[in-house]
């Protein structure tokens, strides 16, 4: 496996893939199937199987379309994915919520501590982590919360779990891990209730993201997906609790990537994932496609 280099990333950073979702969204009057059709030829150079999926990102494609679970919206909305986890993990796992709010005009900012984070319930990307709300660009982060707002997240890459989840703007309160930069987070990738990988975020090169994935022994996989992060990264202080929390919240499902925080006193839920990089981002080396697609048993999806 080749190392990234900036200029490599740019395909995958975080402007060149906000710019993708505004084209993909314009495309919404597409119906699902053709649409997923094209982008997966547009992004791999040929069409998926759908009807007999066998790779990682095919079957990601057929879950889509296929895997329509109702409680799905609930756990991808992020506020009500706090109550789920709450449930699950108990409160002292969730990072505390500071302010929901409809509309940015909505929110005090005098109320909010210094520090904090503002994401929005229903789409991707669309966070910003403000270390002193002193600095904060009001007029940027307002343009860019209520053009999120506007928008659903579903028809840029028609993830269907996220098609009817209610946009909303909440702060959180900023974790400090005590790493530097970006807070490290850490990634489960969980088949029919069971941990089989993981991956650490720890880094960004230039405005992309890049991670290390590991075996459920803790040895480094010659594996990535978007870009390959540092190969010297310690494992999280409270890793066997996060991989029996991974367990407890992806029993009963084919496929959940479930991601945590991690600090030397605690531990904190992440998100639910279902659809990794919306099954658009082609691993490397490339036989890990069908690898990890050998994973998801999708005769556990229900009707």
């Amino acid at each position: 496996m080749r190392d990234a280099t900036v200029a490599e990333l740019r395909p995958n950073s975080l402007e060149h893939i906000q710019r993708m979702m505004r084209v993909k969204y314009a495309l919404r009057f597409i119906p699902d199937v053709p649409y997923l059709k094209l982008y997966y030829r547009r992004n791999f150079g040929r069409w998926p199987d759908l009807k007999h999926p066998k790779t990682y990102n095919e079957k990601i494609q057929w879950l889509k379309l296929h895997d329509r679970n109702p409680r799905y919206t609930r756990m991808v909305d992020k506020l009500e994915a706090k109550k789920i986890a709450v449930e699950m993990f108990g409160a002292e796992h969730v990072i505390p919520v500071l302010g929901i709010w409809d509309r940015f005009d909505d929110i005090d900012f005098d109320a909010l501590p210094d520090s904090f984070v503002l994401k929005v319930t229903h789409d991707s990307l669309s966070f910003c982590i403000v270390e002193d709300k002193a600095k904060l660009d009001l007029a940027a982060t307002k343009a860019k919360m209520e053009a999120t707002l506007r928008r659903n997240y579903y028809y840029i890459a028609r993830e269907w779990a996220y098609k009817d989840v209610k946009p909303r703007i909440f702060a959180e309160k900023l974790v400090d891990d005590g790493h530097e930069g970006a807070l490290w987070d850490y990634k489960f990738w969980c088949f029919g209730g069971e941990p089989k990988f993981y991956g650490i975020v720890s880094d960004k090169i230039g405005d992309g993201f890049c991670g290390t994935f590991f075996d459920m022994d803790q040895n480094p996989m010659p594996c990535c997906s978007v870009a390959p992060g540092r190969k010297d990264v310690p494992q999280p202080p409270h890793f066997s609790e996060m991989v029996e929390a991974a367990r407890i919240a992806s029993a009963g499902l084919a496929h959940l990537r479930v991601d945590f925080y991690d600090t030397p006193d605690q531990w904190y839920f992440g998100e639910y994932t279902f659809y990794h990089t919306a099954g658009f981002i082609p691993w490397d080396p490339p036989e890990y496609d069908r690898t990890f697609g050998d994973l998801i048993d999708l005769s556990l999806v229900s009707g």
